[in-house]
């Protein structure tokens, strides 16, 4: 009798499980979503992404369901959306409609819709305006942040000259070298690599800032202003995000890259030496001057793809696209790494090479499928200053020394993890030996 009690009650649970699945695929199948895989009630998609590995297993779902898919997180249908077409139909052709900041449960802790990165409509709105007008009010795009590049640039020149061509990860001093240019910025004055109050702020980026005190926030007493004391910082806190980790992760991953092709820093000296020579700092006007390092920059951050699947977006209305129905505030991911990867953009997408951005008379080329800053409304605020950074940065120090390392990196070490939301390089020492020029 129990075992007759047993069979009845698993019979009634798998049609349970049967009636439940049926209901919850006709509910699915009757919305007008991208295509996708079926998910499962409570849990949706989550078994489809594999552990470690969630850029690949969307890039791996995109070839099988196409350009644009429906994958759900437990119940919450994301879109994702796969190569240069169909991003660029979406934030270009489509901004207005995909201008939405979409969810990032771990930072929302953090900044619950607050500051220029993570807030939506009005305040957004608000914010990337004073945003801008700030920037180009401290000198974004004009010489004096130039001036303050190229100062930080010379400082670290002579803090790698104090390592006496010891071994070092080149981790912390790339971080702080970076984030002083935007404490010069926001502070008024750079820190130096030995303060340790310096050294706590980059270490606490995730807890919280230190208290600024400023007009900023003493603005009119209008009720629907966003201007307040909790979106200063928190946009604050967004540049020291944007501005030091993504900068400091690229060159990071330059320097590795330089070391496993010690053929293209033999080609990036000789521009140097013929362009700038060494008795004067560069400056950004040499850039137009020196394609094969303007392609090499450009390739480095196609390459390493810090960012791969981009900060997510949302609809901010019922939209249209690709003869599909996407609901008000669902969220999108248009994956930047599919862009940066697109074979019908590039010759030789999984592999280092200069020459996609390269002409056949070696002059530079653009190519409209270069996005790590990604594109359209929501295009990083800081996109001129960090191009600023990395021309300058990487310049100055190939000026003066030559990158190398006791170990023989291979392919597969300087390939990007693509394992989460960052693509950060592998821990590596390196040693700046001084040029004889």
């Amino acid at each position: 009798m129990e075992l007759i009690g047993l069979e009845t009650l698993l019979l009634v649970l798998a049609i349970s499980c049967l009636f439940i699945y049926s209901t919850w695929d006709k509910l699915y199948r009757k919305r007008n979503l991208p295509p996708g895989p079926t998910p499962l009630p409570l849990i949706g998609n989550l078994l489809k992404i594999k552990r470690g590995e969630m850029v690949k297993s969307l890039i791996e779902m995109g070839a099988q369901y196409g350009p644009v898919y429906t994958i759900y997180f437990a119940h919450r249908p994301v879109i994702v959306i796969n190569g240069y077409k169909a991003v660029k139909e979406a934030l270009i052709d489509q901004g207005e409609e995909f201008s939405g900041r979409g969810k990032m449960p771990s930072v929302d802790k953090i900044f619950d819709g607050f500051g220029v990165v993570f807030s939506n409509g009005e305040r957004w709105r608000q914010l990337r305006r004073f945003s801008l007008s700030t920037l180009r009010n401290f000198g974004m795009g004009k010489r004096s942040i130039e001036e303050r590049i190229q100062e930080e640039a010379q400082c670290l020149v002579e803090e790698v000259r104090n390592y006496k061509q010891k071994p070092t990860d080149p981790r912390n001093i790339l971080a702080q070298a970076v984030s002083n240019v935007i404490c010069s910025i926001v502070f008024g004055n750079r820190f130096e690599y030995e303060d340790m109050k310096f050294l706590k702020l980059l270490n606490l980026f995730n807890e919280s800032f230190l208290l600024l005190s400023s007009t900023w926030g003493q603005e009119n007493k209008d009720a629907t202003s966003e201007f307040n004391m909790k979106n200063l910082l928190m946009t604050v806190l967004n540049l020291f995000f944007a501005g030091t980790e993504t900068v400091g992760t690229t060159l990071r991953h330059g320097f590795l890259i330089i070391l496993k092709y010690p053929e293209i820093q033999d080609k990036l000296h000789k521009e140097i030496d013929c362009v700038i020579g060494h008795n004067r700092s560069p400056n950004v006007e040499d850039r137009s001057k020196m394609p094969y390092m303007d392609a090499v920059i450009h390739e480095i951050q196609r390459f390493s793809d810090v960012i791969p699947i981009n900060v997510p977006h949302t609809v901010i209305r019922d939209t249209t696209f690709r003869g599909f129905t996407i609901p008000k505030g669902t969220d999108v991911f248009p994956l930047l790494c599919s862009v940066l990867r697109d074979p019908s953009q590039f010759t030789t997408p999984d592999k280092f090479n200069p020459g996609h951005f390269l002409d056949e008379s070696g002059c530079f080329k653009k190519n409209d499928a270069f996005m790590p800053f990604s594109t359209g409304k929501r295009i990083c605020l800081g996109e001129g200053l960090a191009l600023m950074e990395l021309f300058l940065f990487l310049t100055t120090i190939l000026q003066n020394y030559t990158l190398t390392s006791e170990t023989q990196f291979t392919e597969n070490d300087i390939a990007p993890r693509m394992t989460g939301f960052a693509n950060v390089p592998i821990n590596y020492e390196m040693t700046f030996k001084p040029r004889v020029v």
